[in-house]
């Protein structure tokens, strides 16, 4: 399984509004394990970025202005991506502003037909289910799974992915335990290993109905021949 742990930074909220992306950081994982494949850059929007975004992420339109727009870095990125399941945290915000971008690119494909199975696995609604009632922002996650999030003073596309990728590997751990992954071999785990399963006997166990069972079965027969000419269990008499 090949996994693209994926953030973006923007210039505002909503691409609906014409905002655009600015920074996208890609982390390449197969079979749970890193890879040294990675994909950033920084993004020319061509269009102001709103103050609210620049205190977020500290990125300004000055610094922006030498770099590529999106068609300029549009084959590489779907090349990185492409056929790999992806993971992000409040994932369709950034499908939603990536499919803005590939739209706006005369035959590009779209992001979701990049994506293993078209959707995109979502690290917030997984916190939200495994941990309700919590606060489940990256600081969050990062803090109550132990995870070192200091450098993290603005934020920052890649950063956030190596951050995200740690969290996903810690929320998801006990689920690769339970099919024998990896982790396994190094940390105890309260499942067994489905290989364990294999080879198991199982004796067939035939009940026989008590006298109450076969009389409330019958009248229920009854009851259904009022509306039908033939049953199942009619035709089964031998």
């Amino acid at each position: 399984m090949r996994q693209i742990i994926l953030d973006t930074e923007t210039t505002g909220l909503d691409p609906n509004d014409g905002h655009r992306v600015i920074e996208i950081g890609c982390i390449e994982m197969v079979n749970r394990r890193l890879t040294d494949r990675t994909f950033h850059v920084y993004i020319n929007p061509e269009r102001a970025i709103d103050q609210e975004a620049i205190e977020v992420h500290g990125i300004t339109n000055e610094f922006l202005a030498d770099k590529p727009n999106f068609a300029g870095i549009a084959d590489e990125f779907i090349e990185f991506v492409r056929g790999a399941e992806l993971i992000a945290h409040n994932a369709m915000f950034d499908v939603k502003f990536l499919e803005s971008e590939l739209n706006r690119i005369p035959g590009a494909p779209s992001m979701f037909s990049l994506m293993h199975g078209g959707v995109a696995v979502d690290t917030l609604a997984m916190a939200k289910e495994k941990r309700p009632g919590k606060r489940n922002s990256l600081d969050a996650l990062c803090r109550d799974y132990k995870i070192d999030a200091s450098e993290r003073t603005l934020h920052g596309a890649l950063l956030d992915a190596e951050l995200l990728t740690r969290v996903y590997l810690a929320m998801t751990r006990e689920q690769s335990r339970m099919f024998g992954g990896s982790e396994n071999q190094s940390q105890g785990s309260r499942f067994e290993s489905i290989q364990k399963l294999d080879g198991i006997h199982r004796n067939q166990v035939i009940r026989t109905p008590s006298e109450s069972e076969s009389e409330n079965h019958d009248a229920f027969l009854t009851t259904l021949r009022k509306s039908s000419d033939s049953l199942i269990w009619d035709s089964n008499k031998s």
